[in-house]
């Protein structure tokens, strides 16, 4: 083994050092800083805001290489519509073909209804129009079209406004548009498969007699309410612009929590029956949407608070939320 007289020259003293309790704030307060201490935190606070100002430079640069006079930006625009309205011919043109089986597609939770409901008899039919089923194929076939044309005419979308965006917001876009589609999706999917099973039932009999609607009026329904459960699963989105223009952040919604429950419930009550398991089944989803929207607003919030009486900002050093 090696003896102390064999350890590399300065080692012992390193060691000593290292093993040294570490300097309370009052013996730091009483040595003072260093010698050019604040000069050093000047430099490195120019630089970095130098770094900033150039990063920023660079994107405005970007942005500016994309100013055109106004007929090109007309143009352009023109351009882009006449592909978005091909692309949403061509969807038509499918979604039409298809528009039986999609309206078979539509009305089956209600066939399912009606042949497990007792003492009630009836079905969809033809009501104010002899032109109506024709006028509710093509708007089965137009619902169909706009969704199968929606990537290209998104894409026409973002290629127009991307090119005036700075890269941050660039980089936002994408994901912010996959998460909307994707919650609108669950919502109109959730509807459909767990709440229209429930709902059908409950309405065909509530009043036990013959049912005889509309083909129109119940397409109209269907699609509304579709709409309606897609918008509210959008909450974690509006909690993510809520938080990034600093109106709320993870504390607010936390502290509102209870308040946001009986408000949830409500809104459950009244876009479906008066039946509690259909509430619920609409509650539980929200309110845990809720919850996602509060680690939403923690992860990009902006809002100032006062934390022992300092100022602080969330995309300070002593951050609210994370950016």
């Amino acid at each position: 083994m090696n003896g102390p007289q064999d350890q590399p020259p300065g080692t012992a003293p390193v060691q000593a050092r290292r093993n040294q309790p570490a300097l309370s704030d009052e013996a730091r307060a009483r040595l003072g800083t260093p010698p050019g201490h604040e000069a050093e935190l000047e430099r490195l606070k120019a630089l970095r805001e130098a770094a900033e100002l150039d990063r920023l430079q660079k994107e405005l640069d970007e942005v500016e290489e994309y100013r055109m006079p106004l007929m090109e930006h007309l143009i352009e625009l023109r351009d882009r519509l006449i592909k978005s309205a091909i692309a949403l011919v061509i969807g038509m043109a499918v979604g039409v073909n298809f528009g039986a089986e999609l309206f078979d597609f539509l009305k089956k939770p209600f066939v399912e209804a009606m042949a497990n409901a007792e003492g009630v008899s009836g079905g969809l039919s033809l009501t104010t129009s002899p032109f109506e089923g024709m006028a509710v194929y093509m708007k089965v076939g137009l619902i169909a079209g706009f969704i199968l044309a929606s990537p290209v005419i998104s894409w026409q979308i973002w290629g127009f406004v991307a090119p005036g965006l700075y890269k941050t917001e660039r980089r936002m876009v994408a994901p912010l548009a996959a998460s909307s589609v994707f919650l609108f999706l669950s919502g109109a999917a959730f509807c459909y498969y767990f709440i229209f099973p429930y709902a059908f039932p409950f309405f065909i009999n509530v009043l036990k007699v013959d049912v005889n609607l509309s083909v129109d009026g119940y397409l109209t329904a269907i699609v509304h309410m579709m709409l309606a459960f897609g918008m509210c699963f959008q909450l974690p989105i509006g909690s993510f612009f809520a938080a990034r223009m600093g109106f709320v952040d993870h504390v607010d919604l936390a502290k509102g929590f209870r308040y946001a429950v009986v408000a949830i419930f409500i809104v459950a009550a009244i876009i479906t029956p008066p039946d509690v398991v259909t509430q619920t089944m609409i509650g539980i989803p929200m309110v845990l949407l809720y919850i996602l929207g509060i680690g939403v607003a923690y992860m990009f919030t902006t809002k100032v608070r006062t934390v022992e009486g300092a100022d602080v900002e969330a995309d300070g050093a002593f951050p609210v939320g994370k950016d």
